[in-house]
């Protein structure tokens, strides 16, 4: 199975597990003026009390090109490249927005030590929230399935890697402590799928060799409600490798609000190119409030991406706004910002009342020349371009300045309004998606659940946020997570669920619906069964109510044959009778089957390709919700 990256990215143990190589030992400290000590192995004596991050630094993971022995990350001379940061936008002291947290990258200069080799160091963090953030990786390690040759000075020794593993703990204000597990896949081997960053060489001594290096962002859980006051590093893992930390914070992912509207990022993919134009997006509000934000995303950029201006308003008739736009601020009153590569941005809270189940348009005027963008392919919705070279015009109240349409959304992924009970989030594939759907008429499954929370009043009135995916899956990663792709499939359900469930504003609940394009794909019905029990071990971790729905008949579709069909029975029988794994099931497929012959679709719900439900089959899956089973215990 791939490699999760979270609080148990790995099986407990798995790190030791490995097979050792002989003790490694610190580079020498005898080197000439030029070449500061970075030594890999932390000095047993720590202090007697918690101290900041950066005072513990004791290794030196950048370099600058013109000096890249000043640097020595993985005890072979080997370094990240100072300009390579800054090429992706990760400037000394700059703040990091990454899955919901704020991270702050080191001051340090290039040759100066960066980041802290853990070894049971107590840590000053401090905040209350969901959990820990930290930017880490792994260095050292050598997996004994792939040969290395003896270091030889070459980029390429100490590749391949195990992620190195963990346990630290966690002290609360109230004296209470918690233990986490903290795992750092490797920085030259780890998987580009889950990556905070890539970055497009690595330094040596003998200078620098064209090879992806990579950071993680890894969160682990806190306890609901507890002040965190302090942060033991793990002990160092011995021969295992050493596992670096840049930076840890504290997650809150904002109990007061409620996601309105959201998307998932599918790729990375050639747009354009746009110069000096805005984007005009168009997205449907499920929840109201009084109140909004907008969420954007450099999600696998390589390079950094400049917002200069950005608005939202309610949609009159096309790219034409009711009202003149409300301007959007970000980083406490700027009109624009800059994302970084991996990162995202936020905007500042503005009072705009967003009425549920409307349409909105969200403005962004991108100044600068952008070739390539983070994009949720199918939106099922046309969205807007100005014409080149137009200029900002998010504040433009009439649609003329917006002569060509889209029918994807870049950048953009998340609507959330201040208020309300939280969100539930739909994980899913292309029905969640809404593929097959009528463009522009809101009828997906999960617009129809979220129209019935809204019309209610006897249980809290959620947010539903659609995070389907149109072929995705939950083994394995269609796009490989770096890089320009035509593939609009998304990482794995696995690979993104830290993203786009964990990390978004105040989820109560995680509706699972995946599974079809593994089986017509030919991943096996244990392998399957194994990615949903993963979901939902992370998510329970995460103290989400965790619901599964059984995966939908295809008959007819070209690749939906006995085998497929006999796979999908497998993971069916497992999600029906799942022995705990999940806390409610919808059984999907009984809904939307032909009882007739339920290995296909019932005729009356089906688009006409035999595998995706049009509007009236997914309105009678919106529809077949117990809203109560949706519910955490003790929120009804």
């Amino acid at each position: 199975m791939a490699l999760l990256v979270g609080a148990t990215s790995l099986p407990t143990g798995a790190a030791a597990a490995v097979a050792a190589p002989a003790a490694r030992t610190a580079p020498s400290t005898s080197s000439a003026p030029s070449t500061p000590a970075t030594p890999t192995t932390p000095s047993m004596q720590h202090p007697p009390g918690p101290m900041p991050l950066a005072r513990l630094f004791n290794n030196t993971a950048i370099s600058d090109d013109s000096r890249p022995g000043t640097a020595d990350f993985d005890g072979a001379g080997h370094s990240l490249s100072a300009q390579d940061l800054a090429a992706a936008g990760w400037s000394r002291g700059s703040v990091l927005a990454i899955d919901g947290a704020r991270i702050g990258w080191p001051r340090s200069a290039a040759g100066a030590p960066d980041n802290v080799v853990a070894d049971g160091q107590p840590v000053t963090v401090t905040g209350r929230g969901d959990a820990l953030t930290f930017l880490v990786a792994g260095t050292g390690g050598i997996d004994p399935d792939v040969g290395n040759d003896p270091d030889d000075g070459s980029a390429t020794d100490g590749e391949n890697g195990p992620a190195v593993t963990g346990t630290g703990t966690v002290r609360y204000r109230d004296g209470s402590r918690s233990r986490y597990e903290l795992t750092a896949p490797d920085w030259r081997s780890g998987p580009l799928s889950t990556k905070a960053v890539a970055l497009p060489h690595i330094n040596g001594a003998g200078g620098q060799t064209t090879e992806t290096a990579r950071l993680y962002a890894v969160t682990v859980p806190l306890r609901a409600g507890r002040e965190v006051v302090s942060v033991t590093l793990p002990p160092a893992p011995g021969a295992a490798g050493d596992l670096h930390v840049f930076a840890v914070s504290v997650r809150d992912t904002g109990q007061g609000r409620t996601g309105s509207w959201a998307a998932s990022t599918a790729g990375y993919r050639a747009v354009g190119p746009w110069q000096d134009r805005t984007l005009r997006l168009v997205v449907h509000a499920g929840a109201g409030g009084p109140r909004a934000r907008i969420r954007l995303a450099n999600t696998f950029a390589a390079a950094p991406v400049d917002i200069a201006s950005a608005s939202i308003a309610l949609q009159d008739s096309g790219a034409a706004a009711r009202t003149a736009p409300v301007p959007l601020t970000f980083d406490r009153g700027h009109t624009g910002t800059r994302i970084p590569a991996g990162a995202e941005a936020f905007s500042d809270p503005v009072d705009f009342t967003v009425p549920a189940d409307t349409n909105l348009l969200v403005s962004i005027h991108l100044p600068g020349t952008v070739t390539a963008a983070p994009v949720h392919q199918e939106a099922t919705q046309l969205s807007y371009v100005s014409a080149p070279g137009s200029g900002d015009r998010s504040g433009d109240r009439d649609g003329a300045a917006y002569p060509e349409t889209m029918t994807s959304w870049p950048f953009l992924t998340g609507v959330d309004v201040e208020g309300g009970p939280g969100s539930i989030v739909a994980l899913g594939d292309s029905i969640t998606d809404g593929v097959k759907s009528t463009s522009g008429a809101n009828r997906r499954w999960p617009d129809v659940l979220a129209r019935r929370f809204q019309a209610q009043s006897l249980l809290p009135r959620y947010g539903v946020i659609n995070h389907g995916i149109s072929a995705n899956r939950i083994v394995t990663d269609r796009y490989l997570g770096d890089g320009v792709s035509k593939d609009m499939g998304g990482v794995s359900a696995q690979h993104r669920l830290e993203r786009d469930v964990l990390a978004q504003p105040a989820a109560r609940t995680v509706v699972v619906f995946e599974g079809i394009n593994d089986v017509r794909w030919g991943t096996e019905a244990d392998e399957v069964i194994g990615g949903l029990r993963a979901i939902a071990g992370r998510a329970h971790e995460r103290g989400l109510r965790v619901v599964a729905a059984t995966v939908a008949p295809c008959e007819g579709y070209t690749d939906c044959t006995p085998a497929v069909e006999a796979r999908r029975q497998a993971v069916n029988a497992f999600i029906r009778d799942h022995e705990g794994t999940f806390d409610a099931v919808l059984d999907f497929d009984a809904v939307i089957r032909d009882p007739q012959r339920p290995q296909r679709m019932l005729p009356a719900y089906d688009s006409g390709d035999h595998l995706h439900p049009g509007d009236a089959g997914l309105k009678a899956l919106g529809d077949s919700v117990d809203l109560r089973a949706l519910v955490p215990e003790g929120r009804g």
